[in-house]
């Protein structure tokens, strides 16, 4: 049975390439690669994100409320028509992050979603997540709104693996082939060099962590790949209608 369950505290940073590269050698020090960044530089993340008609989700999310909650459907890589990816439920109740997902075949994700119907049961499901989702999709009427991808490393602490720190780049997103089996391709969301690292804890991260990023003047902000392509898209849109206006 594929269940992954977290609950942990994600703090983001946005780094250029010189922050990146001094900042990711220290890290070294205290982290190891991920198993498949041993072998390749990076991973590839598929992402497809999920909406009401009028975008509720997000455009709550973004008003910061004390919880918020997505759903998304993630493959690593580009995945098979017929291939396997993971439908995920993530919510965040006073800056605590807590992601529930199943694995299911791509068809079984895009009929759920559509129908909010739960799929026959299969012995890679977590069907206990599967009725949480379930019960999510009684209350939104969902569509697939938005596909983000992006490259990934990711670190973990040697002494202690509830601490993981992620480098995301390349973050690309289309608003049309909204399927992730019709490749990895989009538009890029942040400036070429730009890195989001991401620092995702259980509980309070370690002093030495805490050392260096005082050291290399890295500060917390607030960056939803989602939310910032929801802006970039909504922005877009209004620059349309007042073409469309003065035309």
């Amino acid at each position: 049975m594929a269940i992954e369950v977290f609950n942990r505290y994600e703090n983001k940073y946005l780094l250029d390439e010189a922050a990146f590269r001094p900042f990711y050698d220290r890290l070294l020090e205290y982290m190891e690669l991920d198993e498949y960044n041993k072998q390749h530089p990076f991973y590839s993340i598929s992402n497809l994100y999920f909406d009401t008609k009028d975008d509720a989700l997000i455009r709550r999310s973004l008003a910061k409320p004390k919880y918020k909650e997505k759903l998304r459907l993630r493959a690593y890589g580009v995945p098979k028509p017929e291939g396997k990816a993971y439908l995920e439920l993530k919510k965040k109740v006073f800056g605590l992050v807590n992601k529930r997902r199943t694995a299911l075949r791509l068809p079984e994700a895009y009929e759920f979603v559509r129908t909010g119907e739960a799929p026959e049961p299969k012995d890679y499901m977590n069907l206990q997540v599967v009725s949480e989702i379930h019960y999510f999709l009684q209350r939104y009427d969902l569509e697939p709104k938005t596909y983000l991808a992006y490259d990934r490393k990711a670190l973990f602490a040697i002494d202690d693996r509830d601490l993981r720190i992620t480098f995301d780049t390349n973050i690309r997103h289309r608003r049309t082939e909204l399927r992730l089996e019709a490749g990895d391709h989009g538009e890029q969301l942040l400036p070429s060099g730009l890195w989001l690292m991401e620092v995702k804890a259980e509980k309070t991260i370690p002093l030495w962590l805490a050392r260096l990023l005082s050291e290399h003047r890295m500060f917390r902000t607030s960056f939803s790949k989602y939310g910032n392509e929801y802006r970039k898209h909504a922005a877009s849109m209004k620059i349309k209608t007042e073409d469309s206006i003065y035309a």
